[in-house]
């Protein structure tokens, strides 16, 4: 089945169209019913708070995005589910549609806090309003995914991280949650998928399968299992050495590939103790070039506990793919504007903010970031008062088409590590706090 946007569609169908939610297409119908439908309007995305705990967000999704969006058309197998719930003249506007209007956005890699207008959609309010669900559920999950792979990064202190959570997420995730890894910070993925359309370095060796395959009636094999995988894959490769006893097997790869073997993994126990003695042992036996690579449950919090052990490299699954306890982003989709005229929601906790903005970051000469400002878009740009300003939008599709030169995913890579660097130092924690700069929402 071929990919688009990195969505999976049926054979010989490519479009997007209907990853969406039914009633984008039944406010459609009633708006074209009476006559609404071409009001001129301005939706925007933002976050009203970040999940728990979070003291700063990563844009993720961009990108896929807009790959999504060229892609979203209703051709007969879309109109066919289509047509029964809608009507007739619904069924022709959606066959025609294209996306004709505009889309600002936050770059992709850039930080954001609560209130950040992060995507601005321009347009009628029938062409805007059925992108709600095919923008909110790719920036919801990215954006999640690269928050979290940002913390672990943070706390691993420089340390070679690799994202292991195919197994532990969906198929179709898998691939967009490696990307946004890669994008906050990892090193590489398990995940092929994710090497094949994204460009993302893949890394993996071997399991305990592999090992166990190799026992027999007389028992473990693990040397054989160990002298198996380095004659496919070389002394760099890394043997897991704790299927039955860690010591032992650590012995047993030295043994087998020498003191240049590239590493051995730990899966399972105490972390911290086993990735202590292995080292010891290791340098005991002359393998001192020999790295640890360390997976197994980790999430943020256990790598910043382990970041006084010799562990080179971190494996990271479950925790990642799914938020690190915070698997949307909770980012929203609202109408903030209809023939220049601000509306606003008012509904208890759900409030939101009328008229178009725009948004400008604040920063000392140092580099360090100290508050963020969003303003009315027809406003002038407020003064910086001595500090450094950058605008926080970008272009990213003026007249239904996607701007040219849009960033890579490596240079989204080097915005998001940019921006943590930016970051005053306790916003960087991982306690509890307010966001890492306060937001002025000027009107």
């Amino acid at each position: 089945m071929p990919i688009v946007g990195f969505v999976k569609i049926a054979d010989g169908v490519t479009s997007t169209a209907l990853l969406t939610d039914q009633y984008e297409l039944t406010m459609l119908a009633a708006a074209l019913a009476d006559g609404s439908a071409h009001r001129r309007c301005t939706f925007e995305v933002f976050a009203r708070r970040l999940p728990h705990g979070r003291r700063y967000g990563v844009v993720a999704g961009t990108g896929r995005l807009l790959s999504a969006l060229t892609e979203f058309r209703f051709g007969e197998p879309e109109l066919a589910v289509a047509a029964k719930f809608l009507d007739a003249r619904t069924l022709e506007w959606l066959r025609d549609y294209r996306f004709g209007g505009e889309i600002d956005g936050y770059r992709e890699g850039e930080l954001y806090f609560p209130g950040s207008p992060i995507v601005t959609v321009r347009g009628s309010f029938a062409e805007c309003v059925v992108l709600e669900t095919l923008i909110l559920s790719i920036y919801n999950h990215d954006s999640a995914i690269a928050s979290a792979a940002a913390r672990m990064v943070s706390a691993s202190g420089g340390r070679h991280m690799i994202e292991m959570g195919s197994r532990r997420t969906h198929e179709l995730a898998a691939p967009a949650s490696a990307r946004a890894a890669y994008l906050a910070g990892f090193d590489a993925t398990s995940n092929l998928e994710a090497a094949r359309s994204f460009g993302v370095p893949s890394a993996g060796t071997s399991a305990h399968a592999f090992t166990l395959l190799h026992s027999g009636a007389d028992g473990q094999h693990e040397a054989e299992a160990f002298r198996s995988q380095v004659a496919a894959l070389g002394v760099g490769t890394t043997l897991l050495v704790d299927t039955f006893d860690i010591t032992r097997g650590v012995a047993t790869a030295i043994e087998v590939a020498g003191p240049e073997l590239g590493g051995v993994r730990i899966d399972s126990g105490d972390l911290g103790v086993l990735a202590r003695q292995v080292r010891e042992q290791l340098d005991a036996l002359g393998a001192t070039r020999t790295k640890i690579v360390v997976s197994g449950d980790l999430d943020e919090y256990a790598i910043a506990a382990l970041r006084a052990e010799p562990v080179d490299v971190y494996g990271v699954g479950t925790s990642l793919v799914t938020g690190s306890g915070a698997p949307t982003a909770g980012m929203v989709y609202k109408l903030v504007e209809v023939d220049g005229i601000p509306v606003a929601k008012r509904s208890s906790h759900k409030e939101s903010r009328g008229g178009t903005k725009k948004a400008i970051r604040l920063a000392r000469r140092t580099g360090t970031i100290v508050e963020e400002i969003v303003y009315p878009a027809a406003a002038r740009r407020p003064e910086p008062n001595g500090y450094e300003i950058r605008d926080l939008q970008t272009p990213l599709v003026r007249a239904g088409e996607v701007v040219a030169d849009q960033p890579t995913l490596q240079e989204s890579r080097e915005l998001v590590a940019r921006g943590l660097v930016s970051i005053p130092r306790e916003g960087l924690k991982l306690s509890d706090g307010d966001p890492a700069i306060p937001t002025t929402f000027l009107t």
